[in-house]
């Protein structure tokens, strides 16, 4: 029979309470579980915070893993207590053969000792044994299954040495105590990473645009301007900042914008999306849409979201044309491309003509061409057909 002395309390060593303070297990488990639910928002106290597990379970290393089921490969997420040496030749070699592929049969949340997944005996003639945790002093292993799927199994693993012992019914119960915590720690951690990943996408998205967007909270407050919006707003060209409110520089303008998003943000259900014309101190002419963002999910998810409106502000030329995607589309050749951006750029034949060096007629007859390849007939519809190939990213 193996001898098997009691686990160690308290924190591991370098977490011990400054000397001459005492803290019974219950205040211990108390202060852990707290840690544990810190390193779901913060990942990189997850090594210190397996360190503290250990200590008060009574083990000398902690990883949390996860196995796939069928290639029997091990990714190890978080540790402590574990040479990184050994950490890579046990990823790459000795996961296929360790016990802990049978995890997948228990339960998620159930403790269970190496001698359960595998007779002992068996498991110290194996190569895992012999040639990767006897080398290194481990003997046993108290382990938790935290997640399981078809696929893979997560799980979190307290591993001890030859000076104490195998696993007994003190760590089993210690390790119950804590694995509820980690088990709900660390599926938040993984929904708060895909958040940021989420959140950082989408704003990479909204900078990328060229119109300014500006999100309006509940209060009528601006919560968040992109890029292109940060840009106008300190110009004050056409809009600016007001004690934390969006306002158009035009009084007129302003008005009637005010009452739009005052109806967004307050009533939102039934209430139309408006564009307005805007004219800039600089002569530059503008469009406004304010949009509602009380509609459709949103109104029936049942969650109360902060931002209700959202103002999209575009400058009204045609910025962002993509004339070679037009060119793609109408079969232009190089010359009738031109001729194109010409007539949007300046308007008229005669116009177009002087701008390109060339006479009148050579512009009518490329018009004409343009016409026929478009399937329009008028110069206003040449242009209208140019605004549908604007992007609406920043060059």
């Amino acid at each position: 029979m193996r001898h098997v002395n009691p686990p160690q309390t308290g924190f591991a060593p370098h977490s011990i309470p400054p000397s001459g303070e005492y803290l019974a297990d219950d205040e211990i488990l108390t202060r852990l579980i707290g840690r544990i639910y810190d390193a779901a928002l913060s990942p990189a106290l997850w090594p210190d915070t397996l360190a503290q597990i250990a200590g008060f379970v009574g083990g000398q290393a902690a990883g949390i893993f996860s196995k796939d089921n069928i290639s029997k490969d091990s990714t190890p997420y978080y540790h402590f207590g574990l040479d990184p040496k050994q950490m890579r030749i046990y990823s790459q070699t000795h996961s296929r053969f360790d016990p802990f592929s049978n995890l997948r049969f228990f339960d998620v949340g159930q403790v269970v000792s190496i001698p359960e997944l595998v007779p002992y005996d068996e498991f110290r003639r194996g190569r895992f044994f012999r040639e990767w945790m006897e080398p290194q002093g481990w003997v046993d292993a108290a382990t938790c299954v935290l997640e399981k799927s078809v696929s893979r199994c997560s799980f979190l693993t307290i591993i001890r040495g030859e000076e104490q012992g195998a696993v007994d019914d003190q760590m089993l119960e210690r390790m119950a105590l804590v694995a509820p915590h980690v088990r709900r720690a660390v599926p938040i951690g993984k929904v708060i990473d895909l958040e940021l990943i989420r959140t950082a996408a989408l704003a990479s998205v909204l900078d990328g645009l060229s119109a300014g967007l500006f999100l309006i909270a509940a209060d009528g407050t601006l919560m968040h301007a992109n890029s292109a919006g940060d840009v106008m707003l300190v110009d004050e060209d056409c809009l600016r900042s007001i004690c934390g409110r969006l306002e158009i520089c035009n009084p007129e303008t302003n008005t009637v914008f005010q009452q739009a998003l005052t109806a967004a943000v307050q009533a939102g259900v039934g209430v139309d999306n408006l564009t307005l014309p805007a004219i800039a101190g600089s002569g530059d002419r503008y469009l406004i849409h304010v949009l509602p963002l009380s509609s459709g999910a949103r109104r029936h998810d049942g969650v109360v979201h902060p931002t209700r409106a959202a103002v999209f502000v575009q400058k009204a030329v045609l910025d962002g044309l993509a004339p070679q995607v037009m060119a793609r589309a109408f079969d232009l050749t190089p010359t009738e491309l031109r001729v194109l951006l010409a007539i949007i750029e300046v308007g008229g034949i005669p116009q177009a003509a002087s701008m390109l060096g060339v006479a009148d007629s050579t512009v009518k007859t490329h018009v004409g061409r343009l016409f026929e390849k478009t399937g329009t007939s008028r110069q206003a519809d040449l242009v209208k057909l140019a605004a549908g190939y604007c992007t609406p990213l920043l060059n």
